[in-house]
């Protein structure tokens, strides 16, 4: 579904809960999971997968030990999911620390998940005063609802990269091509070239 969609290169973030499981202990179910997924039929024309994950953020997440495992293969790009409830100044500092001190390259996930939330909104905006990368879900752009904020901080490069957040082809499936059809309509098809290339860049693709 994802290489109709034009995909070709796949990074897995199965969800990595530092309170559920230890980092080996994940490691090892991820490498199952994929050597079951590469003794399928498996063609040419398929996207290529990396393995990553989408890391939970915990107190003391900035200090963790084996936290260069979770990084995308090949990178230092962490993909942080910030928690559902209001933060204290604490966390901002830790994401700030995995950035400064663990030379981490940071992608905030599904941002827009967040925002709605009145008590997090100055941490939001210092968040965005770092460097580091703001991930949307493309069902968030695909929705008529709610888009148009989304767009303009893709227009203005508050935003980075678009994500189909795929976890079942029955329920969230793969959603790129929609979510890019939307970002092409209103932003131009320039727009998703200059995005793929920031992405092709980040992920050492190409040279």
């Amino acid at each position: 579904m994802a290489s109709a969609q034009g995909v070709d290169i796949m990074i897995a973030t199965p969800h990595f809960y530092g309170s559920r499981a230890r980092i080996e202990d994940f490691l090892e179910k991820r490498a199952r999971a994929y050597d079951k997924l590469m003794r399928r039929k498996w063609e040419d024309s398929f996207p290529e997968i990396r393995l990553g994950a989408e890391v939970a953020f915990f107190p003391g997440i900035s200090k963790a030990e084996h936290l260069e495992a979770l990084a995308v293969e090949g990178s230092r790009i962490l993909l942080v999911e910030m928690p559902f409830h209001t933060w204290p100044h604490e966390y901002v500092r830790e994401v700030e620390e995995l950035i400064t001190m663990r030379n981490f390259r940071v992608i905030l996930a599904h941002l827009e998940r967040y925002m709605g939330m009145k008590d997090n909104r100055r941490l939001i905006e210092e968040l965005l005063g770092m460097s580091l990368y703001v991930q949307i879900n493309a069902e968030s752009i695909i929705r008529w609802r709610g888009r148009r904020p989304l767009i303009k901080m893709f227009e203005s490069g508050q935003a980075d990269f678009l994500a189909s957040d795929c976890h079942r082809t029955d329920r969230r499936a793969p959603n790129l091509g929609e979510g890019r059809a939307v970002l092409a309509k209103k932003l131009g098809a320039d727009f998703l070239t200059e995005m793929d290339e920031k992405s092709s860049r980040l992920l050492q693709i190409g040279g």
